[in-house]
C-alpha cells in the first residue's frame, strides 16, 4: 500500500461530508494512544495552553515520584522515559514556549533528586545536553521571553 502525501489527504478530506470526517477521526483515535492523546489536546486543551502545561507538570511530578533511587541504572531508565514523555507532550502544542517551560521544569526536578544526578556521569551529561538544548530553543524566541527564560536557566546553574 502506498501512503499518500499530506496535500493529497487534505484535498480528499475537503470533499468528505461532516459525518464521514467524524467517523474518520474516531477511527483514527482508536488505533494508537498517541492519536487519541493528540485529539484530546486539540479538542479540550489547545485553547488553554497554561492549563495544559500545568496538567503535564502534574503528570511529570507523578513520574518523578515513581523514580527508583536505589540505583543510578534505574534512575537513568526512568529519567529517559520522562524525557521521551516531554518530547511527546511538547509535539502536540505548536508553541515553542511550551517545550521550553516543560524542559525547564524537567531540569529543575532533576536538580532536586536525591541522590544527586551530578554524581553520575551519564545523568550529568544528560542534564548538560538539556541545558544546551534549552539555550538553543530560547535563542529562537522573542527577546522578552528570552530574557525571562534565560533568568530561569541561570538559576538552574
Amino acid at each position: 500500500m502506498k501512503i499518500e502525501s499530506i496535500v493529497t489527504i487534505k484535498k480528499e478530506l475537503q470533499h468528505l461530508p461532516k459525518e464521514d470526517l467524524l467517523q474518520l477521526c474516531l477511527r483514527l483515535g482508536r488505533f494508537k494512544k498517541e492519536n487519541k492523546a493528540l485529539l484530546t489536546y486539540l479538542l479540550f486543551e489547545a485553547h488553554d495552553e497554561d492549563g495544559y502545561i500545568a496538567s503535564v507538570k502534574m503528570t511529570l511530578d507523578e513520574l518523578f515520584e515513581g523514580i527508583n533511587t536505589d540505583s543510578y541504572f534505574y534512575m537513568k531508565k526512568t529519567i529517559r522515559k520522562i524525557l521521551r514523555q516531554i518530547r511527546i507532550y511538547s509535539r502536540y502544542s505548536l508553541k515553542k514556549t511550551t517545550e521550553v517551560e516543560l524542559l525547564l521544569y524537567f531540569c529543575e526536578r532533576l536538580n532536586e533528586l536525591k541522590p544527586s544526578i551530578h554524581r553520575n556521569r551519564t545523568l550529568s551529561n544528560l542534564y548538560e545536553r538539556q541545558i544546551l538544548s534549552l539555550r538553543k530553543k530560547i535563542s529562537m524566541l522573542h527577546e522578552d521571553l528570552q530574557y525571562d527564560y534565560n533568568l530561569q536557566l541561570e538559576e538552574l546553574k
